[in-house]
């Protein structure tokens, strides 16, 4: 058996002090443990966003009517509150999962060894946009859902879905200087496609903010535009971003690009193609909540989708695995 080390009182000091280092000092995670790590982050930030909009769409949003606690004398949800301070209240409990998530992805980055500071930047990055998410989700409810603070919400939800998607991408790769694999041009119609993208999920929140899901059954301020009209600009920029996605695999084919920019740019329109097939079957029939929240689940896919076509527009060598306790085997660095 292996002795376990005493405890010692400098030892107990030192982790209080600096515990992600001490945790550091004594483990090295496997690159397929940080790879995990950033992946359930990134999971955990589309699954947020799946469940608000599950509060929205089932009238939940004032569940719990106040916050930080759930009512002016309870903490959690009470059996008066019925199924809306269920739902609420869960939806507000899986901000504790998304956290432990992404603190799961900063303590797998920080242990990574060679350290990467870049890596784990990216992991805290992820941890302040949820604090401020988190924030921002109360007042949501103090303002009574105000169309334009539940935009923000969502919008933010986007931020951290890019953020964790670049981490979940960095963990596959080194620290080497970044290679092109297209030409310039090239480079800048993906990113135009990243800021039309960007454009139509952030119309999606005003086609939201002015429609008929205000998210409770009590009268809920609405954003005072028209919604026929912003739905159709919204269906403009959707088609704006499927025909720049097909018009970008055509000159990838065309300029005999890598393989990888190419299968995520088809892996982008198919998402796409779905995406719209459930835009307009929802508009067609009346907005039944299944498939606005499965429409909003397919904003978060594009998003991801979107970034990983812009991040496979380079190459980096992937770090070299330092050998555990144990351990004699060395990896090769090779192309990511």
């Amino acid at each position: 058996m292996v002795r376990v080390p005493n405890l010692t009182r400098a030892v107990a000091v030192e982790a209080v002090r600096n515990p992600l280092a001490f945790i550091a000092e004594r483990w090295t995670p496997m690159p397929r443990t940080v790879q995990r790590a950033a992946l359930a982050a990134l999971v955990m930030a589309v699954v947020i966003v799946v469940t608000g909009g599950a509060v929205r769409l089932t009238g939940s949003g004032l569940g719990c009517p106040t916050w930080p606690k759930c009512t002016d004398d309870s903490l959690t949800n009470t059996s008066e509150m019925g199924i809306h301070g269920v739902i609420e209240f869960g939806n507000r409990m899986l901000t504790y999962v998304l956290s432990a998530a992404v603190g799961w992805a900063i303590i797998a980055a920080r242990s990574a060894k060679p350290y990467r500071r870049g890596l784990t930047r990216l992991g805290w990055a992820q941890f302040w946009v949820v604090m401020g998410n988190a924030v921002l989700g109360g007042i949501v409810v103090l303002v009574g859902l105000n169309p334009y603070t539940v935009a923000a919400h969502f919008l933010l939800s986007s931020a951290l879905i890019a953020v964790a998607t670049v981490m979940w991408q960095r963990t596959r790769e080194g620290d080497s200087a970044p290679r092109p694999l297209v030409g310039k041009s090239v480079q800048q119609l993906v990113w135009a496609l990243v800021a039309v993208t960007a454009l139509l999920i952030a119309v999606g929140t005003v086609v939201t903010g002015a429609g008929p899901h205000a998210g409770d059954s009590r009268e809920v301020e609405r954003i005072p535009l028209d919604w026929e009209n912003i739905t159709r600009l919204h269906a403009v920029l959707a088609w704006i971003v499927v025909t720049m996605a097909f018009t970008l695999w055509f000159v990838l084919r065309a300029v005999d690009a890598p393989k990888d920019p190419l299968h995520r740019t088809r892996d982008l329109f198919l998402v796409l193609l779905g995406q719209g097939a459930i835009g307009y079957v929802q508009y067609f029939t009346d907005l039944p909540e299944v498939l606005v929240g499965l429409h909003m689940l397919g904003s978060c896919l594009v998003w991801i989708a979107t970034l990983r076509v812009l991040l496979s527009l380079r190459e980096r060598h992937e770090a070299v695995e330092v050998p555990g306790p144990g351990q004699s085997t060395e990896r090769v660095a090779t192309r990511a």
